[in-house]
């Protein structure tokens, strides 16, 4: 998968399953959602886990920085791309979603919105950096605009998502698309 074929999934199915154990794993993989986030395992868990999204016929994406046994190396994007069925890597270290776009993992940098200097990140990107970026909070329009103008790279708001406003808003403001936790919302 790259990038341009994650972005098709998105547009006919904008909301992301973002799961952080097993049962919010069962609820995403019987959801009508097309690509889930794992947000929680270890090195042992996360190929098996990996493949049992794949085999539900979704798109799996591993966050490294929360995945336990993976250091922020590069290493840690290798053993992603050769150990499991993994489309992609979500991460907040660019040089990570650097390597796992030269890997050819769809690779989402990951950038918490705290303040203007995190703002100016994003504007200092460099391309081959990531081939998306998730902001967290989702829930500021009017940031969600400014980062999808000034990036120029497909935005995901995630963090925060709780109804269909949050959905709508976020999508309104530029995002091609949310992140959430929330089952409710992967029904919408």
């Amino acid at each position: 998968m790259d990038r341009e074929q994650l972005l098709d999934l998105l547009a006919g199915g904008p909301v992301i399953a973002a799961v952080k154990d097993a049962g919010g794993l069962a609820a995403a993989l019987d959801s009508d959602v097309s690509v889930v986030f794992l947000l929680s395992g270890d090195v042992l868990t996360i190929p098996d886990t990996a493949a049992r999204v794949r085999r539900a016929g979704k798109r799996a994406f591993v966050h490294l920085d929360l995945v336990d046994g993976l250091a922020a190396r590069e290493v840690s994007v290798d053993f992603i791309a050769r150990q499991t069925q993994a489309d992609g890597i979500i991460s907040t270290k660019a040089a990570l979603t650097r390597r796992g776009r030269e890997l050819g993992l769809v690779s989402i940098q990951r950038i918490f919105l705290l303040d203007s200097m995190a703002l100016d990140a994003v504007q200092r990107q460099r391309p081959q950096d990531c081939d998306l970026i998730e902001v967290l909070p989702g829930l500021m329009p009017k940031i969600i605009r400014r980062v999808s103008q000034a990036a120029g790279k497909p935005v995901i708001a995630g963090g925060l998502i709780s109804d269909k406003e949050d959905v709508t808003a976020a999508l309104g403001a530029g995002a091609v698309a949310v992140s959430t936790t929330n089952p409710a919302v992967w029904k919408m």
